[in-house]
């Protein structure tokens, strides 16, 4: 286990040696300075786990170094104790108006400084963790919710449900999937929805769109949300036309072979969270609902878009107009296969 490092700060080497055999003897790593301008030079570039400064000392005194280390990026986040003698109590109000954390009084006693190093490189250590898992906190939910959402989350505590005018939907599923499921078992299953997803998930990010959920072996995703875009139906064909290309290429090489159908449809949604204790993003309306449609009566391998999407990609795609189908709620209703890329 690699050892913390303890700057040691004074011009006296008689503490100098007494604070470095003290530390050293209870498995510390000490470094020493004899001025304020060598504790900055050493702790830019050693980066200690905390910093023992004395107050008074010839040239930079510990008020001007730990104002020069509290205003540097590199050295604000180390802990300072001040070293200060018995009666000097308002340099040691000064000293923790100044950033310091604690503070040894001279002449040392060497409990005393062990307890205070070590209670204080543990809070620092505590500190580093709940930093990470705050980070880790915010990475896990930008990942399952919009960042503008998550970041409204974040800095309020609620996030209202909004309209969005004018987006495209998309939805695809996985031909025969309940037929694999029961012949794969669940580990290689599962590991294949999981390449297959992660690479829906780069090509809707290169195209300006996003995931909103995974149901099984649906994938859900969306373009005009939540920052609107006057071409959002051009880039979710564009995105699902790459995903159909990707399972084309990834059959080619792979022990098993899928098939998917696509189907999308623009207009109108309103999106929001749903739930308090798991925090779930989802679309609602009657856009979505014909989207689902669009999907379920594609077919293997196909993209089947609405004419409301195909109003607004035609001069960029070649697409196939079908024979009108039967849609639950809607009556007939025209759609159409994308072909190919004109462009």
């Amino acid at each position: 286990m690699e050892k913390s490092r303890i700057l040691i700060v004074d011009d006296v080497e008689e503490n100098l040696k007494v604070l470095t055999e003290t530390l050293t003897q209870q498995g510390f790593h000490p470094l020493q300075a004899k001025s304020g301008e060598r504790a900055i030079q050493i702790a830019k570039k050693a980066k200690p786990d905390l910093i023992l400064l004395d107050i008074q000392m010839p040239g930079m005194d510990g008020f001007e170094t730990i104002s020069i280390l509290k205003n540097d990026l590199e050295t604000v986040d180390i802990p300072v104790i001040f070293i200060s003698a018995l009666n000097q109590i308002e340099d040691k109000v000064k000293g923790f108006k100044s950033g310091a954390v604690d503070y040894v009084s001279k002449p040392f006693q060497k409990e005393e400084v062990i307890a205070r190093v070590t209670t204080h490189l543990k809070l620092r250590t505590a500190l580093k963790d709940i930093e990470v898992e705050r980070e880790k906190s915010e990475k896990l939910l930008q990942n399952v919710l919009p960042l503008s959402v998550a970041n409204e989350l974040k800095e309020t505590g609620v996030s209202l449900p909004q309209n969005f005018k004018d987006v495209s939907v998309l939805f695809s599923d996985i031909v025969n999937f309940t037929k694999y499921s029961g012949e794969l078992d669940p580990i290689t299953l599962i590991s294949e929805l999981n390449t297959m997803f992660t690479k829906f998930d780069d090509i809707m990010e290169n195209n300006g769109c996003e995931r909103i959920k995974t149901i099984g072996d649906a994938y859900l995703g969306i373009c005009g949300v939540p920052n609107h875009t006057s071409n959002h139906a051009y880039k979710i064909s564009k995105a699902a036309t790459q995903m159909i290309n990707y399972i084309e290429d990834y059959n080619k090489s792979s022990e098993y072979k899928w098939e998917v159908r696509i189907g999308i449809h623009s207009g109108d949604i309103v999106g929001g969270i749903v739930g308090k204790k798991k925090y779930i993003y989802d679309i609602f309306g009657d856009t979505v609902n014909i989207a689902s449609r669009m999907e379920s009566n594609s077919k293997p391998m196909c993209i089947n878009i609405s004419e409301d999407t195909f109003n607004r990609v035609k001069d960029s795609f070649n697409c196939n107009k079908r024979e009108p189908l039967e849609v639950k709620g809607k009556g007939l209703t025209n759609m159409y296969f994308i072909e190919s890329f004109k462009g």
